[in-house]
Formats: C-alpha cells, structure tokens, sequence
C-alpha cells in the first residue's frame, strides 16, 4: 500500500491462505507470531522517516514501512470411501511475521516519545492484516474438513476442488486487506495522521509538505512462499 512520502515509501502486506477442520479442531492451533525488526538511523522523527525509506524491505516498485509476511502449511488426511474422497482432517501450522522498523541508537526523549506512538500504530495496523490471515485460514479449515467428491479413487479430484475454495479465500482475504489499507492511508486516516505527527512533532504542516495517500496507486502484491495457490495449481 501507499505511503505518504517522497521517496515513494509503501506500507505493504502479504497475505495468503490454505485449509481446514471443525469446531474442537479449530480450538486446538493458534497461530505464531513474531517481530523481525530491520535497523534504521536519525535522532529526528524526520531523519527516521527518511532512513525507513532508504532501508525499508522492498514491496513492488517501492519500500515498504513494515510488511506482514506469513509462512502456512498443513497436514491433510484424504480417505477413499464408497468410490469417492473425502478430506478427513487437516491441521494447519501458522507463523505470521511483523517486520518492523527499529532505530539502532538511543533516541532523544522527544523523539522517542514521538517515535514510541507512531511505531505502536504501525504495529496495531499490521496486526490487524494478521487478523484477517487467521481469519482466512480458519474459513478454510471450515469448509475443507469433510469435503468430499464422488468418482474419486484416486483422491485427485478433492484437490482440484480443494483448489476452487483456496483460490477464492484468498482473494477475499486479499481484497479484505487492500480495503482496510485505502481507507487507513486517506487523507486523514490513522496511518496518514501517524506520519505527519512522526516528521513534524506538534508543529503544523503546509499541504504542499508531503504528498497524500491518493497521489501513488496501490502497488500489486507479488504471491509469496505460503500463499494460497491460484486455480490450476495442484493442492498437496
């Protein structure tokens, strides 16, 4: 997603999904989550800012400020009964990773209490793409445990038709994702109003300081390591 800088700094997510179980499964895995943080320098909240967008992990044709990543798998049980396959159980293990920013040096007292709120906002907001992660896996879960086709010995076609509900979540997921960043970057949105407070402290900026949200488009998110396959792709 789009970040209201200069350097073109993006706020970006990836996200993904996979399958299965019913009720007493669905209590028994939580996912993990994790902090990766990446060093950046400045004793300024604008000095921070501008060695986010020098050092910041790369998303699209941008930087970003900090990605959410996940890494998902899962162990599936296909049985053949009466000529046909059903997906008996399949437990998914979920990490969720926050890469972040950190400054690598002890920071100003001002600075730090300006750099203290942005980051737990940055933070909330990435863990709220988490969510919708977990969210997208246990749908998964719910509708992969049981699924069965007929005339499916072999257990081939369960996949194909596994594949379909994959597919669809994770567009769902995605497009769940990309709605919360557009309304988050605005003009006036949480994400916009937490950088403008980081460079410029209790100070107001003219408009013309820094460029809004809706001046650069979205950028398409490239599938990672762990998301959900497109149709046509075969499940495991």
């Amino acid at each position: 997603m789009t970040f209201p800088m200069k350097a073109g700094l993006r706020l970006a997510f990836a996200a993904a999904c996979f399958a299965p179980s019913p009720l007493a499964a669905q209590q028994a895995w939580q996912p993990v989550e994790k902090i990766e943080a990446y060093a950046i320098t400045g004793q300024s909240g604008i000095e921070l800012y501008e060695s986010i967008g020098e050092r910041g992990p790369k998303a699209g044709i941008g930087r970003a400020v900090a990605v959410t990543t996940f890494k998902l798998t899962w162990s599936r049980d296909y049985r053949p009964e009466g000529g046909g396959c059903r997906l008996a159980a399949a437990k998914p293990k979920l990490t969720i990773v926050y890469h972040l920013p950190k400054p690598a040096k002890k920071l100003p007292p001002a600075t730090q209490a300006l750099w203290g709120y942005f980051i737990a906002g940055i933070e909330a907001h990435e863990r709220v793409h988490g969510e919708f992660i977990v969210d997208m896996v246990r749908k998964i879960e719910a509708v992969s445990v049981g699924l069965t086709v007929a005339d499916d010995r072999k257990c081939t076609k369960i996949r194909e038709e596994l594949t379909k509900h994959l597919a669809a979540l994770s567009q769902e997921q995605r497009t769940r994702g990309r709605d919360f960043d557009r309304q988050e970057l605005r003009d006036g949105g949480n994400v916009h109003r937490l950088v403008l407070r980081l460079v410029n402290g209790d100070r107001a900026m003219p408009p013309e300081a820094m460029p809004l949200p809706g001046e650069m488009p979205l950028p398409d998110v490239a599938p990672l390591p762990g998301v959900a396959p497109l149709p046509g792709v075969a499940v495991p």
